[in-house]
């Protein structure tokens, strides 16, 4: 009888390829839009979230308003101050540009804290564009700057009588520009965050850059009142501009035609703003 013989089995048959499939999905993040809407939800619950902060930035305001309608009204009015104006009534335009650009200042400070939190760091390694964390700071900023004019022109109609001459839709228009300021001098202060990317740089271009902006203006007095060399700074402010179209605005004084420049000027430091804070944001950390 013969012995099966012993040796290496046959290899399996080769299996033939499967059809090609169609290529696995990838995912490449969601949309432009989502992201920003968002990032903008969670720095306004960051906002909520902290009493302090909420508090604090409507009392700055607030404060202002008091000290300087109150402290200042007494002054002997000049010769170049308009007729059958109450210094409250010019200085009132002031006071909402000046909480424009103190709003603006902080969407830079939040730019600084998401830079130090982390916050940047882990969204790099997601498929989200870098502008989207940028205009959502800037848009949770500009609903912050809402609430805090709102508060300012609710106070001073109902605590300190102001009632302008324009009404109540041209004091809508002066404080719609100076949310406006708000927004676009906002995207100059998230240009220098991501750039400096410290809190007390920013703090100290702040004040730097605030208070010769707002005291060499047409903000407290007239431009024709102030010194000569003063005057010439005050006719190259952007500022004096935008505080010139929010009185004419709400007092119904000519000069409404310096909204052009105004929105202008405004714009294109929100343009170039916006370009410098993205190469910025792109940096290493």
């Amino acid at each position: 009888m013969t012995s099966p013989s012993i040796g290496t089995p046959n290899p399996a048959p080769p299996v033939p390829d499967s059809a090609p499939g169609p290529a696995a999905a990838v995912w490449n993040g969601s949309s432009t839009a989502t992201q920003i809407r968002v990032l903008t939800g969670r720095s306004l619950r960051a906002l909520v979230s902290d009493p302090g902060v909420l508090a604090f930035g409507l009392f700055q305001p607030v404060i202002i308003l008091f000290v300087l309608t109150q402290v200042f009204t007494g002054m002997g009015k000049s010769a170049h101050f308009p007729d059958g104006v109450s210094y409250l009534d010019f200085v009132m335009p002031a006071v909402l540009v000046d909480n424009a650009v103190q709003s603006a200042v902080q969407s830079g400070i939040g730019v600084v804290d998401d830079l130090k939190n982390g916050m940047v760091a882990r969204l790099r390694s997601l498929p989200i564009h870098p502008a989207s964390l940028l205009v959502a700071r800037s848009l949770a900023n500009l609903v912050r700057a809402v609430i805090q004019i709102a508060v300012v022109v609710v106070l001073a109609v109902v605590v300190l009588g102001y009632s302008p001459k324009g009404g109540a839709g041209q004091l809508l228009a002066s404080a719609g520009l100076a949310v406006f300021i708000t927004w676009t001098l906002g995207w100059a202060f998230i240009a220098a965050a991501t750039w400096l990317r410290r809190a007390e740089p920013m703090q100290n271009l702040s004040v730097i850059a605030l208070i010769p902006l707002m005291f060499a203006s047409s903000a407290y007095i007239p431009v024709s009142d102030l010194p000569e060399w003063l005057r010439v700074i005050a006719k190259v402010n952007p500022l004096t501009y935008a505080i010139d179209t929010s009185r004419a605005l709400a007092l119904d004084l000519p000069g409404a035609g310096a909204a052009v420049p105004a929105v202008l000027i405004s714009a294109g430091i929100a343009v170039v703003g916006g370009v410098l804070a993205v190469v910025g944001l792109r940096r290493p950390l």
